[in-house]
Formats: structure tokens, sequence, C-alpha cells
């Protein structure tokens, strides 16, 4: 079991470690907030609902219910409402594809290819936060399918610090955030 360091809360990073579903509801959230609190916030969810998550339970609790655990206080993400529907949609997804397990959506996925079609497949999953969590399993979860990495596209190259596939402490998590502003600034100028 890898132990990452994506929310840089010890208990946060343990859950993301161990369960698969906290995993992909942080990648969910990994928009529009900082890194840190996007993959905290399974974390909060969890402790939330006092005990460990569950795709079917989420996907099956009355939306209005899935959105309080959301908004109570401090909200879960800057967006607690529409990130809340995603979610429940996510596990509704897990649940009609893959039987509520999150890890199945990976694990005996045989191509590259066939990973990014399953990710891209996910509510909340765009093509580049599918490239993104292909790139964050392989070099951090040993998921290395055929083709992974040219899947992944440059989110899989070796020593870039490009997104959360890349962060592994602080040190990167500060280089990773570098790289953004430099490609914000660079999009600005053209």
């Amino acid at each position: 079991m890898p132990t990452v360091r994506l929310s840089m809360s010890e208990p946060a990073d343990e859950l993301l470690s161990s369960d698969p579903l906290a995993l992909l509801i942080g990648m969910l959230l990994d928009q529009q907030v900082p890194m840190e609190k996007a993959f905290v916030g399974p974390y909060v969810l969890r402790e939330r609902l006092g005990h460990d998550l569950d795709a079917r339970e989420l996907a099956e609790l009355p939306s209005e219910q899935v959105a309080e655990l959301f908004t109570d206080r401090p909200a879960i993400h800057r967006f607690p409402g529409s990130m809340a529907g995603r979610v429940q949609a996510l596990c509704g997804h897990l649940v009609e594809h893959y039987d509520g397990r999150a890890e199945a959506v990976w694990a005996d996925a045989s191509t590259g290819e066939e990973l990014l079609r399953r990710l891209s497949a996910l509510p909340g999953f765009g093509a580049q936060k599918a490239k993104i969590f292909i790139a964050l399993l392989g070099k951090q979860y040993g998921v290395q399918p055929a083709g992974w990495r040219e899947s992944a596209g440059t989110y899989g190259d070796t020593g870039a610090h490009r997104s959360v596939a890349d962060v592994v402490d602080a040190a990167s998590l500060a280089l990773v955030r570098e790289y953004k502003r430099q490609a914000k600034q660079a999009a600005k100028q053209s």
C-alpha cells in the first residue's frame, strides 16, 4: 500500500492511501480549490458519515442529505452543492458498472487506453483529469498497464512536476504549483 501525501494531513493521506473510493473522490474534488483542500475532502466526508465511505450508500442517500454533508461548516468544497451531486453521480456510476468498487475501475485494465476510457467515462472526470489520474496511479500506486505513460500524456513523464501525480511532499507540491503558475502566465501571454 502506498503512502501518498496529497492532502498534507496525515489522517487524510492515510485514508487516500488505503481507500480507492476516497482517492477517486479526492481527484473528483480537485478543481477550483487548493489540492490539499480537495484531497482532505474524503476524510471530512467519512468523519461526517461516522464510518467508512461506501459508494452504494452515497449513491442511494437522498441528494439533500449528501448536499448537507458537503455544506456543513466548514464546507467540503468551494462549490459544495454541485460537488455533492458529482460525488453522488460518481458513486452511482461505480455501483452500476463496478459493483460499487472504485478499485475495479483500474484493477483489471490491461492497457493504458482501456484505463483512459474507463476513467473518462466516470462522472466528473474529463480527459485531462483522467490522464492525471492514470499518472497518479502509475507513479504512486504501481498501477501500470501496458501503455499507461502514453495514455497519461505529459503527466506520465518521469521527473515531471505538472500535477497531483507528482506530489510526494511539500517540496514537490511547491514545484507543481510553480509549473502551474508558469503555464497560466504563458497562456495569458499567448
